[in-house]
């Protein structure tokens, strides 16, 4: 017989995290917990505020429903999880955990999770005042980053323009990769003048430079922007039968993925499938999961082969992050398997 509970972790940030949509001090994460035959699977349900679909008020009581269906015997793919993707997501990984007899190596034929591979990452550049983003940038070219993600919007533009010329005034486009996420906070009236006054700098791309649901706007922006325009906030939320439609309206040149806002890893996959076949290009992110979450998109993602750095550094973001065999090494990530995993945090 199949038990199943769930939990909740407050992951308290090293540092607060901003955003164009506002400062993180914390985040809580869910771990959805299947116990059968001496056997535990753990899957993370994490959410990201005023970003996340998943309904704030009825998300406990969602999570309540699916441990009881789970328990009374209820086929996993039959339940019904539309408009809740990062439980889905917790579900599809604790199934796979509890596949794997609770050893966390969901993928264990991968050069990956062996500790041969690691998987390229960007270094990620939190919003903040010019000091702090400066802080963070030498921090990352110490580490031996030569892929740099810098969060802007929040700032005074001509402040992020003189960040981003820092930058380039030391290292060329061939020595160090910009990438550029605004978080939707240019407005479809200036942000093309705004990408053209960037463009100048050599940027790699720019993930959703205005807010998601404006797709004429996002269109126009895709097929004139000097910069190449990534998809992100864009995905969330759309329906299956929705998704090539937008990809053939926008036409982006990348998409990003992130299995706790847009489902599981089946349906990244299904993105990814379109994605090919429109020749757009993909890359997968975490979404501030804690070690749980990011370890199952970790192994995921180094099956897919791909070689462009990937957004999955956010490991290191909290205090109390789950002891893992995760570590980043010369800006790759990588699963130690001499590294134990601690889940006192969760599990008692």
């Amino acid at each position: 017989m199949l038990f199943s509970k769930h939990t909740i972790l407050d992951l308290q940030f090293k540092f607060p995290a901003g955003t164009s949509r506002g400062v993180l001090l914390h985040k809580p994460s869910s771990f959805l917990i299947l116990e059968k035959d001496g056997i535990t699977g753990i899957g993370e349900c994490s959410t990201i505020p005023n970003l996340s679909i998943d309904p704030v008020d009825s998300y406990t009581e969602r999570l309540d429903i699916l441990c009881r269906q789970l328990s009374d015997g209820v086929d996993p793919t039959t339940i019904d999880l539309e408009g809740y993707p990062s439980i889905a997501f917790g579900l599809e990984t604790a199934l796979l955990d509890m596949a794997s007899k609770g050893s966390k190596v969901l993928y264990p034929s991968s050069s990956f999770t062996k500790g041969i591979t690691g998987i390229p990452i960007n270094g990620l550049v939190w919003m903040g005042d010019k000091a702090f983003m400066q802080k963070q940038i030498k921090e990352k070219i110490v580490a031996g980053y030569h892929c740099i993600k810098l969060k802007i919007g929040a700032n005074d533009f001509n402040t992020e323009l003189e960040i981003i010329a820092a930058i380039r005034h030391e290292f060329t486009s061939a020595d160090m990769e910009i990438r550029l996420d605004a978080n939707g906070a240019f407005s479809p009236l200036d942000a093309l003048d705004k990408l053209d006054r960037l463009s100048v700098y050599g940027i790699h791309s720019i993930e959703q430079p205005i807010r998601q649901h404006q797709l004429e706007a996002m269109a126009e922006l895709c097929a004139k922007s000097p910069i190449p325009v990534v998809l992100d906030e864009e995905l969330i939320g759309v329906k299956s039968s929705e998704k090539e439609v937008l990809l053939q309206k926008t036409m982006p040149a990348y998409i990003i993925l992130k299995p706790s806002l847009l489902g599981g890893l089946r349906e990244s996959e299904e993105w990814i499938r379109l994605a090919n076949k429109y020749n757009i290009g993909w890359w997968i992110t975490s979404a501030l999961e804690a070690n749980i979450g990011l370890n199952a998109i970790a192994q995921w993602t180094a099956t897919l082969g791909s070689p462009m750095p990937q957004g999955l550094g956010t490991g290191q973001l909290y205090y109390n992050n789950i002891p893992s065999p995760l570590a980043i090494e010369q800006a790759k990530l990588y699963y130690r398997p001499e590294n134990k995993w601690n889940l006192s945090s969760i599990l008692t």
